[in-house]
This record gives C-alpha cells, structure tokens and sequence, in this order.
C-alpha cells in the first residue's frame, strides 16, 4: 500500500488497485446537501431524536450511510461481539450525543461539484439508481422472509458506492467513462473501467469495504462473484434491474430480468412483473 496519497479531485487513473485503495479510504466523503440540512436542524434539537428517526434520515442517502458505517466499524469496541450492520445499529452504540460530535457539519456533493454540472447530474443518476435498487431488494428480501431483510436493503442501497466516489473525486474520470459507455453500449462496464482506471470498481469497492473494516454480512452480500448465495443474489437482481429500468421499462435486458428473479422467489412471471411494478 502506498504511504502518501494523490490529490483530490484525480484527474488521471492510479497506477493499481492498492493506491486506488488507499487515496479513496482516507478521502472526505461528501453528502447530499438535504443530509446536510436535516443532521444540523437535529443537531439544535438533539433531544427530540433517536437512533430510529436519525437513522431513517442517514439512510435515504448513500453516502452518508457508508461514512456512518466506516466510523462506527473503525471505532468499535472490541468488548463489542457483533458488528453494526445498519446505520441505526451503528447508532444505537455510538449514542445520539457521540454521533452529533463525530458528525459536525458535512461537506456537501452539491458543492464539490457546483463547477461540474453534467458530474453532478452522472452522481444523482446513481444516487436514484441506489435508492430504486434498495426497494426491490428489501423487496425481494421481504418475500423471502430473509431475516436479514434490513442489511441487504444496505447492501443494495451500498452497491455501486465507489461509482458514487468516483463522481465525487475524479469527475473527469467518470466522464470518461460514461462517454465510452455511450458511444458504445456494448461494451462491459468492467472492461471500460480497466481501459480508463486500471481497476474495475466492483474489486475497489471489496477493497474499500475490507480496509474500512465494513461488517463482514454487508462485505459478503455485495460481492457479485457469490453468484449461488440468494441473499447475494436478491442484491445483485436489484441492482441490475435498477440498471435496467433507469429509464423506464423498455430495456431489452429487463425480461431476462424477470426471469431471474422469479427463479428466486420462486414465482410465475406475472405475478413478478406485478410485484415488481409495485416495488418501482
């Protein structure tokens, strides 16, 4: 692992997966500017909060759920015998008053990119993409009266966050990218990510997840390589799905789709399409 760290924002990809690694794990991670907003209207009413209603704001927002997660893992009790799996678990033992000190006012991805409109607008697809994918997760999940029902909901909602940082910190990168993307949509997005920054994003966000300490159920349920592992699988269909219907319902990839996730629900495929309307 390199000792020193490239600056932020990147402009030119990292020779390899280790400074990958250790330039985005010690990176600010900003948030969006309506997290912002609402963490300091509780910060000057802290009493009238607990860790449901503050977690229930924290993870409508991506971000902010992974730099709750990555404090809460890296400051953990050894006395403690379990892992935080979920923001509002990652407050119930931090405490209201400790999380208001360790979270004073956020950086904000609208400010970072203020300069950048069409960055902003690539992260805000993302963002929606995230949240659309959590919902057919819990969804899935809930179907399959998975008990860990609320940690794959993070999973999906966690799943495409180091695109997220990208944005945030080599926007041109992302650009690039999504240039390449466009003018051919054949291509692989594992195979653009290696040509643009010798990395793909899927082994940087394992990476990440590993160096940040993340609980070992949320690093196992967002490795897409765990490809017979359901509660894998319900993450995995999410998010591509979530993909898939970006822009409505008319992506010739969404029948094969529903085929899969019917396989894994174990339903008709009518009766899933219905389901999966209702999810959207």
């Amino acid at each position: 692992m390199p000792a020193s760290t490239s600056p932020i924002p990147l402009r030119k990809a990292l020779p390899d997966l280790s400074w990958w690694t250790a330039v985005f794990r010690d990176a600010e991670i900003p948030v969006l500017a309506a997290t912002a907003e609402s963490l300091e209207l509780m910060r000057a009413n802290e009493d009238a909060f607990d860790a449901n209603s503050i977690g229930e704001m924290v993870a409508t927002d991506p971000l902010m759920t992974l730099k709750v997660l990555a404090y809460a893992a890296s400051h953990r009790s050894s006395r403690l015998l379990t892992d935080a799996e979920t923001v509002t678990a990652a407050l119930v033992l931090m405490g209201i008053t400790p999380f208001f000190t360790a979270f004073g006012p956020q950086a904000t991805v609208e400010d970072r990119l203020a300069g950048q409109p069409e960055a902003l607008q690539g992260l805000q697809r993302v963002l929606k993409r995230a949240e659309r994918a959590a919902r057919f997760a819990l969804g899935f999940a809930a179907h399959r009266m998975d008990p860990d029902a609320a940690v794959i909901h993070s999973a999906a909602m966690l799943h495409d966050f180091a695109e997220m940082l990208l944005w945030c910190h080599a926007p041109e990168l992302a650009l690039q990218i999504r240039a390449r993307q466009q003018a051919d949509r054949h291509l692989r997005s594992a195979a653009v990510q290696r040509e643009i920054l010798n990395i793909e994003l899927a082994d940087l966000e394992q990476s990440l997840m590993k160096a940040w300490r993340l609980p070992e159920l949320l690093t196992h349920i967002t490795d897409d390589k765990r490809l017979h592992d359901p509660q894998v699988q319900c993450v995995r269909l999410a998010v591509r799905l979530a993909r898939h219907t970006a822009d409505g319902w008319d992506d010739a990839a969404i029948p094969d789709d529903v085929n899969d996730i019917a396989a894994l629900l174990n339903m008709r495929q009518e009766p899933t399409l219905k389901l999966l309307h209702e999810l959207y």
